[in-house]
């Protein structure tokens, strides 16, 4: 009984947290002049306010903080240390344009610096191609090249309304479940406390129009941590979550499952930048949400449909988990699925726009149907919220 309490109350203490800090940040932002401009490859018309993180953020840490009261864990300070650097320097960066370089830098000295202080990383396969501990000089890079990755994944899909707080909704809630169930209480707080902060601002973001922000490089560079977080815990060698590898579920494919899309998506896209002649860190319209938006899929559409396919990767993985597989076939089924929806379908919805097929007609139907902002019930939930 005691784990529903420290899964709730975390979670309503963020929600209401959030929902209260929302209006006075997006004033701020709006008075200073904080806004994110329309240009060539952005998908906005208008200035939009780029301090949401901040709000999420507050959230994150109340709940957090109420947590200590009923169940007091000195890894929080860690998690909030972390967050915080992090969200300074996002921050930052939405303010005054860092340098890639600068920013990728830092996110390897806060991910060594998790691994040092929690004496952990990324330092078990279990069970995946026969291995188990695997050594400290592997795991070292193989953390920080994995963590840095899925926050930089996390960062790159923040292109439409919804989809960046959206998809961590989903992967926070697909996380507490794990840690929940493992009794790993202090990351479960960490979930259900990001859980409840993201959904006053997913709800302004999709349907407030004077009460959108953005949730900016502040806000995604901190819930990317928190993801580096969870597949840290999930995948060390003295994870609570071994039980579950004992009885046969891959705990790579899981992480992996539940990341899918954006990692993908972010393999994808930077590996044809290099192929190309460019730098991994230039900006293009190349990522996944880009293309939804070119076949003619709203903002909101182009949101659920992605999570959808992303939910399906988690789907196939536990459907295969539960069926008996193997942890190698948990994987390649999960790495088959990723590819088919990240490189196969982009490719081949490129194709498709490139010789105006009669193919392209049919996409571009589904996505008349998704731009459900059109719909008569939007203008009245986004009076709602906009009032709130």
């Amino acid at each position: 009984m005691k784990d529903i309490y420290h899964l709730l109350i975390p979670f309503f203490v963020a929600f209401i947290a959030t929902n209260w800090v929302h209006p006075k940040i997006l004033k701020i932002a709006i008075l200073k002049n904080l806004v994110d401009n329309p240009d060539e490859r952005k998908l906005q018309r208008r200035p939009i306010p780029v301090m949401g993180g901040i709000a999420v953020f507050f959230g994150i840490v109340a709940g957090l903080c109420s947590s200590q009261i009923t169940f007091f864990s000195p890894a929080v300070f860690v998690l909030i240390a972390a967050m915080t650097i992090m969200l300074y320097v996002g921050t930052i960066d939405d303010i005054l344009d860092l340098s890639p370089y600068t920013r990728f830098l830092i996110e390897i000295a806060v991910v060594a610096f998790i691994m040092l202080v929690n004496n952990n990383g990324i330092n078990c396969f279990w069970g995946l191609w026969g291995l188990d501990v695997i050594p400290m000089w592997i795991a070292a890079p193989l953390t920080i090249f994995a963590a840095v990755g899925i926050i930089n994944a996390i960062n790159l899909i923040d292109g439409v309304n919804g989809l960046s707080s959206g998809f961590c909704f989903m992967a926070s809630v697909m996380f507490a479940i794990m840690f929940y169930f493992s009794g790993n209480t202090t990351m479960m707080i960490l979930a259900t406390s990001a859980a409840g902060a993201i959904i006053p601002f997913f709800l302004h973001n999709v349907f407030g129009y004077n009460t959108r922000m953005f949730i900016g490089d502040g806000g995604t560079l901190v819930i990317g941590t928190m993801m580096s977080m969870f597949v840290i815990n999930i995948l060390k060698d003295t994870s609570l979550s071994a039980p579950f590898a004992q009885e046969g579920m891959g705990l790579i494919p899981f992480t992996l499952s539940v990341l899918a899309v954006p990692v993908f998506d972010t393999l994808r896209v930077m590996s044809a930048r290099i192929i190309r002649g460019n730098s991994p860190f230039n900006p293009d319209k190349t990522h996944l949400h880009h293309l939804f938006i070119e076949l003619g899929f709203s903002h909101i559409g182009t949101t659920i449909s992605i999570l959808s396919l992303n939910f399906l990767v988690i789907v196939a993985w536990f459907v295969a988990y539960k069926m008996g597989a193997s942890v190698d076939v948990q994987l390649y089924i999960v790495l088959t699925l990723s590819i088919l929806i990240t490189f196969v379908f982009y490719k081949f919805a490129k194709v498709q726009i490139a010789n105006d097929t009669k193919m392209l007609k049919v996409l571009q139907g589904i996505g008349k149907h998704m731009q459900f902002e059109k719909k008569g019930i939007w203008k009245w939930v986004q009076n709602i919220v906009d009032k709130f």
